[in-house]
């Protein structure tokens, strides 16, 4: 049996990578330092594939964006050096940033607006440092992938005009190497006839002429045209055969070339939870019945999971029962002899369980939710003025917050001495939001290292790591927390904070909460319990802690679902079934006393696709990115009646460049056309936490600037 791994985590067993390009953009590193470090990371990542697989591609590992890169290698864009290329990502000319099919990571969207777009071959990764022997199996991002996943395509002449151009490129780099890695997740999305007709020409192009041998991925969901893919003039195919079955059923049904391999992917690249060897092997061996050339590999991308759990101090009962990145190539190999072999030791596939008690789902008892009463109340006790101003939750944690936090974790100061500093910092907080004018507070998330692992902290049922990082998107990382057993509540988890801070100031102050789906989709859960009961059991410990808040007298609650559009299904025919219970888990959670305002946040996510069910959500502000889009998630409040509050975010806090007073007018100025003045609001898309305050002050003051030039002209 042959292995085959791919997606293997770029960010280094120690963050070495955010360390790396940060340094850069800190000038703390030249370009020369930069390449050489990245080549160094590049040479680990193959290492650990060595020692573990039979094949694996090569040039995987990008400096912020892979389909960036992929847009350079077609010469859509041409940086000549990193600062123009980090301009692209973070800068004045950044692109608009969204989740990657329905995971946590982000991708930059690359733009084919304009007439004057001409295409050519460009260097790939011309900016990295090249390895030697690194031209083996090169790994690209698909075509059809490429342009289905961009913006600025108005017409599908347009569009298959623009993929037979891409197409020509790809076979001019193919034709360099012997093999190549492509990636066409794209693929398991609903298309059309047209479309699945374009991949066969697509693969037609690039095929004609050239011997380089072509081994081809797809995974997150099943593919609904496999009959005309495993056709396609390709090499290897290579299938995700864990989020769904139809892909192993219709296999069964149609069988497999016998000149092509089928790259079975068995193990689990999304979860943390060892691969039930057992019913792995049952897999393959029902496969091994249709195609006489059977290979394995993941299923996803394993950049979905940290690079190992060693080092990890997790008790020892659920230690046993995960396997991270650099863990899950060991499981290919050992799953690769057992199939050989044909016998399997008990105790090395036996994944035991915790207990857990399945919820009741209560959200057929739950209270009406009348908006416009719920408005006419608020408005009496807030007053708010036109236009009213705040902003989403944290602000910038420096190092010296960083520091206590570890200090404090790590028991070299006390719980008493750590209390003050926080209480310090959000008393000079209150402070400077008060001299700015912002309208509505925060406290400002200090005590925070992210909105996710701070609750699972908290709540019962829910382990964190130490060193589980894994990319959301260029260097910014997060720790995911894994979701062992019942999730439960046993005392406030927020209310220390929230009431020193509302205690400071005449001004109403929020409450923030990080929602139930937002929990779930960055956490790992159990793979035998139902999403939606885990769900609702958070929304419970959720429910539990507002009802806290409004007894100590907090007026504002947020509750914060950016992973909401996320954690959607690739195929837009299972939407209902999870929106029904995503909402009815947020609604499970945001049960309050009408004085209550509640406000929610998402963030880039293309949202407009999903506003009919956002409007079935139970909130009376909603605040959404709308920077890098350009405001173009306006239009889809032109399609439905949506008559609560809603602050479309003006300033882009993933770039350090402040916000310029009339850019910011513009986005407002678009939006009034659409949603009535006295519903808007104004605010950053984003939380503050990665933006320093250099930057962060200016932008507010210029925030503050435009909600005055706005006030004094409506």
């Amino acid at each position: 049996m042959t292995t085959y791994a791919y997606g293997f985590p770029r960010i280094g067993k120690n963050r070495e990578y955010k360390k790396l390009i940060e340094g850069y953009w800190k000038g703390e590193f030249s370009a020369e330092d930069l390449r050489e470090g990245i080549a160094k990371l590049e040479e680990e990542i193959l290492k650990a594939y060595k020692k573990q697989v039979n094949y694996y591609p090569t040039h995987e590992i990008t400096v912020y964006d892979n389909m960036l890169d992929m847009a350079v290698m077609i010469g859509l864009y041409t940086p000549t050096d990193f600062n123009k290329y980090f301009n692209l990502c973070r800068g004045e000319n950044a692109l608009e940033l969204t989740k990657w099919f329905n995971t946590n990571y982000h991708y930059l969207v690359p733009d084919f607006s304009g007439n004057n777009i001409q295409l050519k071959k460009n260097g790939y990764k011309s900016l990295l440092k090249k390895q030697p022997g690194q031209q083996k199996l090169p790994y690209l991002i698909g075509p059809f992938t490429l342009l289905k996943l961009s913006k600025g395509i108005t017409t599908d002449n347009e569009f298959e005009k623009r993929l037979e151009e891409i197409a020509n490129i790809y076979r001019e780099i193919i034709t360099e190497v012997e093999s190549v890695h492509i990636e066409e997740p794209a693929l398991v999305t609903d298309l059309k006839e047209r479309e699945i007709s374009l991949i066969e020409k697509t693969y037609n192009t690039i095929k004609k002429n050239t011997n380089c041998k072509i081994y081809l991925f797809t995974y997150y969901d099943s593919v609904d045209f496999l009959e005309r893919l495993i056709n396609l003039p390709v090499e290897a195919i290579g299938l995700d055969f864990v989020s769904n079955n139809k892909n192993l059923k219709e296999i069964e049904r149609i069988g497999f070339p016998e000149d092509k391999i089928l790259i079975a992917g068995i193990v689990n690249g999304r979860n943390v939870w060892k691969t039930d060897a057992t019913s792995a092997i049952n897999i393959l061996n029902r496969l091994s019945k249709h195609t006489k050339n059977l290979w394995i590999s993941n299923a996803a991308p394993l950049y979905h999971l940290p690079v190992t759990t060693e080092g990890e101090s997790l008790e020892n009962e659920l230690r046993e029962r995960l396997a991270f990145a650099t863990e899950k190539l060991a499981e290919l190999r050992e799953i690769a002899t057992f199939f050989d072999n044909q016998s399997i030791a008990e105790e090395k596939t036996e994944n035991k369980k915790s207990e857990y008690s399945p919820p009741s789902e209560k959200s057929e008892n739950l209270p009406s939710f009348s908006y416009t009463q719920r408005r006419e109340i608020q408005k009496s006790i807030f007053n708010l003025p036109l236009f009213p101003s705040t902003t989403i939750g944290s602000f910038p944690q420096t190092p010296e917050v960083r520091k206590k936090r570890r200090q404090f974790k790590t028991g070299k100061i006390s719980e008493d001495e750590y209390d003050k500093f926080i209480r310090d910092k959000i008393k000079e907080l209150i402070k400077l939001q008060e001299e700015i004018g912002l309208d509505v507070l925060v406290h400002g998330e200090f005590e925070r290292s992210d909105m996710v692992e701070f609750f699972a902290e908290k709540l019962n049922g829910i382990a964190t790591t130490k060193k589980g990082w894994i990319i959301s998107y260029g260097t910014r990382c997060y720790r995911p927390a894994i979701i062992h057993s019942d999730v439960s509540r046993s005392k406030a988890m927020t209310l220390n904070e929230i009431t020193y801070a509302q205690s400071l100031t005449n001004k109403p102050v929020k409450g923030m909460l990080t929602g139930p789906i937002t929990i779930l989709a960055w956490s790992y859960i159990r793979e035998d319990i139902p999403e939606a009961k885990v769900a609702y059991q958070l929304a419970s410990a959720l429910r539990e802690e507002i009802e806290d808040l409004e007894k100590a007298g907090i007026k504002i609650v947020q509750i914060d679902e950016p992973a909401f559009r996320e954690k959607a299904p690739i195929k837009r025919r299972n939407w209902e079934a999870y929106f029904r219970w995503a909402i009815g888990a947020f609604n499970s959670a945001a049960v309050s006393r009408p004085e209550t305002q509640l406000h929610t946040h998402m963030c880039y996510s293309e949202f407009g696709e999903i506003i009919e069910y956002i409007n079935r959500m139970h909130f009376d502000v909603i605040s959404i990115e709308a920077t890098r889009s350009r405001g173009d998630i306006i239009e889809a409040f032109e399609r439905v009646e949506f008559d609560r509050q809603i602050g479309l975010g003006v300033w882009d806090i993933h770039s350090p460049v402040i916000p310029k007073i009339e850019e910011m007018k513009e986005i407002v100025n678009r939006a009034l056309k659409v949603i009535p003045r006295e519903n808007f609001w104004i605010n950053p898309d984003c939380g503050l936490k990665t933006r320093q305050w250099e930057e962060t002050i200016p932008s507010l003051k210029n925030l503050m600037q435009l909600v005055k030039k706005l006030r004094e002209e409506h």
